[in-house]
């Protein structure tokens, strides 16, 4: 067996980094909320970027079906913790990592897990743990990147000055604690990512309307598909690298939408522009509900 050493591990990263970069990525931290799909894609570009610290939070166990696009989902970790099976095969790529696990008891620990990383990273898909995150973020003073709900890649950076989500795109949450939220409010914040995807992206056409109509409504599992979780989740660590480098962002609060269908980025559209469509999007999506 071969002797790791970090220095042999991450030789080929020079050139994109520096040297002394590749020396600020082994310090630094990375909160990685959710090691799923988006998030487990995150965490296989920062270990291997050479991330040296990394929090791993998830709640959940690995599933048969999750093995069409979560990286870290294989025979081997079915049934297992997301976040122990994610630290096991990190480690396998890095032994020298320093890598904490927590699962349902993250939530008391929140203010220290976000004050001890450098940047957060949210892949959980849980309203109220979504919330909880921005919050406490806002509070220590830390950037959030995250990605919509959407059939195409997408990533959005959120700093601490920036207007959070729930702020952004009109949840009717504000004030209400995260553990407190009614099934009205959680459905009526999902309604509104969906309608903010669909204005400002062309989602509608990669994907089977029906079926999402469903996702919407409550009725089915959300449509994942490898290739644009990953990517989204591959784009979202990018991004947690140019936080820790001290790099500019390359996605502001309210973020863009990659489609590798037509090779092209969609931004956000102008507000004029936004306001003539969202009456049609909201009568689209009524339909989709039936």
């Amino acid at each position: 067996m071969t002797d790791f050493t970090y220095a042999e591990m991450t030789t080929r990263n020079l050139g994109f980094v520096t040297e002394a970069e590749q020396a600020r990525l082994r310090e630094s931290c990375v909160f990685v909320c959710g090691t799923g799909g988006m998030g487990g894609a995150a965490v296989m570009s920062l270990i291997r970027a050479g991330v040296g610290r990394l929090i791993l939070v998830d709640i959940d166990r690995f599933e048969v079906s999750n093995l069409n696009r979560q990286l870290f989902a294989t025979l081997k970790t079915i049934d297992a913790p997301k976040a122990e099976a994610t630290r096991d095969a990190c480690l396998s790529i890095n032994p020298e990592a320093r890598i904490e696990v927590l699962g349902p008891d993250w939530t008391g620990q929140v203010r220290r897990l976000v004050s001890e990383a450098g940047v957060v990273i949210n892949g959980c898909d849980d309203p109220g743990a979504t919330l909880l995150l921005y919050r406490t973020a806002r509070a220590a003073g830390k950037r959030v990147i995250d990605a919509y709900a959407a059939p195409l890649p997408s990533v959005y950076v959120t700093d601490a000055t920036d207007p959070m989500p729930e702020e952004r795109l009109g949840y009717p949450t504000i004030g209400t604690e995260w553990d407190k939220l009614t099934e009205d409010q959680v459905a009526a914040a999902a309604l509104a990512e969906a309608e903010h995807v669909l204005t400002h992206s062309s989602s509608r056409k990669h994907v089977d309307l029906a079926l999402a109509g469903e996702v919407v409504a409550g009725t089915r599992s959300r449509m994942s598909f490898a290739p644009m979780v990953i990517m989204a989740g591959t784009l979202m660590a990018g991004e947690a690298l140019n936080a820790v480098l001290g790099r500019p962002r390359g996605a502001e609060c309210r973020g863009w939408f990659l489609n590798p269908h037509r090779g092209k980025i969609e931004h956000p559209l102008p507000a004029p522009l936004a306001a003539l469509l969202r009456p049609l999007v909201r009568r689209e999506i009524r339909k989709l509900l039936g």
